[in-house]
């Protein structure tokens, strides 16, 4: 073997050595997804039908509502910005997609330069043979253009799965609008329901005060004949006026609820069409909450944690790949010319270059280092922000399954408190005629229905939000 072989022989087992050792990865830890979960949400149910599965203009009874809907999962604010999102995400895979394709550019070009004479090429020109007469040119020009393309080869498949990896991401978004549209269903939902409640507050606050200032009128009538005295007027007329103050209370607060929903409707304050008549008789729906493991099909917050967890295990293949060599050819093609009229001659004129290139890492690859290592941390984050979202569902639905059950006992042991004392109040007003009872006890029976009205329409607000609130927690409403 000839002395050159032997060099190129040991230069070759170098290079190789290098790129081996250059190829070399950190070993980590990639953490597994627990989706463990219980059997049943509640022990002794277990039903596979599930209300997730319904659509929300299936679910939603009240047209008004509806059509608030409507117009919300339309032209919601938020909603048309995390819709660009999803477009920004979509164009990521094109722009991923282009990577691992060969880049091909048509480019031209014209110069001119002149060497120093000292220097190799001005000696070769000064040394240059030319026709009798003549001199070589002080500035020799250059012209030039063709096609040039560059492809790197994606043997690793870093720019496949760098892909993949944005398509991923894609179907992330997708999910995250879909968990966007449910927040935003339930979320119109609590505040028409919430604005029906306050309505009939208001009814409620005014019957009452007409209640009282009846009473009022009633004592002035018995002050007049002595039977009663001014305290018992002045105590009436302080009750009438501390009401009425609440009335306005409440109307702000209408208000405020109004606008709330506009501004989830992308639009600016306007009146709310509701029917608010019918509240109190409204009855929630009974919910099918099938089995826990359906939480991972049905909601888009789960499945959007899956999603991201799945593109994060393959940044892991991006970032390893970044150890191995990257292999690249590039190509050109055209017409090459010290003068414009000699640039289309063929073929004194054509210039064809092909180069291939191998770099791998070598020294200082902490760069590479620390971002395979951020990778596979981003992994194991994604794993327990998806287990996170997992227990999160299952507790947000056991949570609702008990309230509505111990909020349907407490409406009706309210309801009875409610008919009790609305008789109480025409007691104690015989009574108070008939000077068996002070008017304190007619003051208190009226106050204490008032209250006790209210706390009624509060539980049956708070039934319905249950309603809502499982519905949501379940997957429903968004499709």
């Amino acid at each position: 073997m000839t002395m050159k072989n032997k060099t190129f022989k040991h230069m070759s087992l170098g290079v190789l050595g290098l790129m081996l050792q250059a190829c070399g990865t950190p070993d980590l830890l990639i953490k597994k997804e627990d989706t463990q979960l219980p059997a049943v949400f509640k022990e002794g149910v277990s039903d596979q039908a599930n209300t997730a599965n319904i659509k929300w203009k299936d679910f939603f009874g009240d047209p008004d509502l509806l059509n608030l809907l409507d117009i919300a999962v339309v032209n919601n604010k938020e909603i048309n910005i995390m819709m660009q999102r999803i477009s920004v995400a979509q164009n990521e895979i094109q722009a991923r997609r282009g990577e691992y394709l060969p880049f091909v550019n048509i480019g031209a070009g014209a110069g001119r330069d002149k060497v120093g004479q000292f220097t190799r090429s001005g000696a070769v020109e000064e040394n240059l043979p030319v026709a009798e007469g003549r001199d070589f040119p002080r500035y020799v020009g250059d012209f030039r253009f063709g096609l040039f393309s560059t492809w790197e080869i994606d043997i690793w498949k870093k720019l496949r799965n760098a892909k993949k990896v944005a398509v991923l991401e894609y179907m992330a978004s997708k999910e995250g609008k879909n968990f966007l549209v449910t927040n935003l269903v339930a979320e119109v939902a609590h505040s028409y329901y919430e604005l029906l409640a306050l309505d009939n507050q208001l009814n409620n606050l005014e019957q009452n005060i007409s209640i009282q200032q009846n009473g009022l009128e009633m004592v002035k009538q018995l002050q007049l004949y002595g039977r009663t005295s001014t305290l018992a007027v002045r105590r009436y007329e302080a009750e009438v006026a501390k009401n009425k103050s609440k009335l306005y209370e409440l109307k702000q607060h209408i208000t405020v609820v109004e606008n709330r929903i506009n501004f989830l409707l992308g639009r600016t304050p306007q009146p709310i069409q509701r029917a608010s008549s019918s509240f109190m008789d409204f009855k929630p729906k009974m919910l099918k909450t099938g089995i826990p493991s359906q939480l991972l099909q049905n909601r888009p917050d789960i499945r959007q944690a899956e999603l991201e967890l799945a593109a994060a295990a393959l940044n892991i293949n991006v970032a390893r790949a970044n150890f191995y060599p990257s292999f690249s050819i590039n190509a050109g093609v055209g017409f090459d010319a010290f003068a414009l009229k000699y640039l289309i001659n063929t073929p004194e004129s054509l210039a064809v270059t092909i180069a291939g290139e191998l770099v791998a890492p070598l020294v200082n690859k902490n760069a590479i280092k620390a971002e395979y290592k951020n990778a596979n941390a981003k992994q194991i984050q994604a794993a327990y922000e998806y287990e996170q979202r997992i227990i999160r569902a299952y507790t947000e639905v056991a949570n609702q399954i008990s309230n509505i059950d111990n909020l349907d006992k407490n409406y009706q042991l309210k309801t009875s408190q409610v008919e009790a004392l609305v008789q109480s109040i025409d007691v104690a007003n015989q009574l108070f005629k008939s000077a068996r009872a002070d008017y304190l006890d007619v003051l208190l029976a009226q106050r204490d229905t008032l209250d006790a009205k209210k706390d009624l329409i509060e539980t049956k607000q708070k039934q319905i939000d249950a309603m809502v609130d499982l519905y949501k927690s379940l997957g429903g409403g968004w499709q």
